[in-house]
């Protein structure tokens, strides 16, 4: 009787504590210091800069459109100078808790120099990071539109 007893006790203290865990939200975090400029549209006062030969060297920020995932929103930057990706970096991602955050410490400069290197949306997923480097590549892919890249 008294295993009966423990035993249903201890079920309903874990059926409780499994409904009181939160899991993330849509809420993300946006990074501060930078700049935001919609897919499409670039800021030539702000993002050119002037080669030794007195011309422009062909620099642009563009960001991608806001990737919904199911952890929060993912959005990328890219830097595109000589018609090539010269960096990129996340605006927003999910960092609704110590996890979200964890993760994306470790993926996002992944998925940066991938992007670097590859030139393309073409890159790897990173593994434990499946959501938000899929988020990645779909805002990438809108800003590597916006530049007119191939």
């Amino acid at each position: 009787m008294r295993r009966i007893v423990i035993t249903i006790a201890s079920t309903v203290a874990g059926v409780v504590l499994l409904f009181s865990y939160r899991t993330s939200t849509s809420s993300s975090m946006a990074r501060s210091g930078s700049t935001t400029i919609t897919a499409g549209s670039t800021d030539s006062s702000t993002d050119s800069s002037t080669d030794p030969g007195g011309g422009t060297n062909g620099s642009q920020t563009v960001t991608g459109s806001r990737a919904n995932t199911r952890w929060g929103i993912v959005q990328v930057q890219i830097i595109v100078k000589d018609g090539k990706i010269a960096s990129a970096d996340t605006v927003q991602v999910p960092a609704n808790n110590r996890r979200d955050v964890e993760i994306n410490t470790v993926a996002v400069p992944i998925l940066n120099s991938e992007t670097v290197a590859a030139q393309s949306a073409k890159i790897d997923v990173v593994s434990g990071a499946t959501v938000t480097s899929e988020g990645y590549t779909r805002s990438l892919q809108s800003a590597i539109d916006a530049a007119h890249l191939s």
